[in-house]
């Protein structure tokens, strides 16, 4: 009975682990200050932080430093002039 009951405040206690709160890259992209400290975090202590929260602050890095880029417009591309009635 002892066992079950140690048991069960083991299975109780680790399923009050809450998540930690984790911070969307477009969010950190916009706060610089905040980047910057879980930026030293990451770098001190990865495991502690958590690898999807590094993930983030990295891609928040690349989108501050490389943008969020501009959709793909194509423009047509004439060869030839084909206002002429020659074709030159």
């Amino acid at each position: 009975m002892k066992k079950m009951s140690l048991l069960l405040a083991a299975l109780l206690l680790s399923a009050c682990d809450k998540p930690m709160p984790f911070e969307s890259a477009e969010a950190l992209a916009e706060n610089p200050n905040r980047l910057k400290e879980l930026r030293l975090q990451c770098r001190d202590n990865r495991a502690e932080l958590g690898e999807a929260q590094c993930n983030a602050v990295s891609d928040a890095q690349r989108i501050r430093f490389m943008g969020k880029g501009t959709t793909y417009t194509p423009h047509p591309v004439q060869f030839f002039h084909s206002g002429s009635d020659n074709g030159r």
